[in-house]
């Protein structure tokens, strides 16, 4: 049996109810976030996915960041963003994202004040 192949890191883009929702946040370009989101993912290996609600829509928009194989290895564990709506939380996800994520590099200064705690069921998922 081969080992699995090593996992980038990866942004997981809420887009249930409020987050990617034009009518919480009429000033975000909410399609273009995502654009931007993939095309750093295709440039620099790492991943984006796109969710259902998951939970704190009062933070929206969410985005979790999920560490790489080599990340996990390191402790690095899930990180919730928050309130991620402009553009310089993007570029602050995509600078993360392209340096490893979780476990290999430390957030942005700026995108650390986003950093927000995961709804209670992801938190009991976590320590399965």
């Amino acid at each position: 049996m081969r080992a699995a192949a090593p996992r980038p890191c990866t942004l997981v883009v809420c887009r249930g109810c409020c987050c990617g929702n034009p009518r919480k946040h009429p000033g975000t370009d909410h399609a273009w976030q995502l654009d931007r989101l993939r095309a750093g993912a295709a440039e620099h290996g790492f991943q984006v996915r796109t969710t259902d609600c998951l939970g704190p829509c009062d933070q929206a928009n969410v985005i979790v960041v999920q560490p790489s194989t080599a990340g996990r290895r390191a402790g690095g564990r899930a990180v919730w963003v928050g309130f991620a709506t402009d553009d310089d939380s993007t570029d602050d996800l995509l600078r993360w994202a392209r340096a490893g994520g979780p476990g290999i590099a430390e957030p942005p200064a700026t995108l650390a004040l986003q950093l927000i705690r995961p709804p209670r069921e992801a938190r009991a998922r976590a320590r399965r």
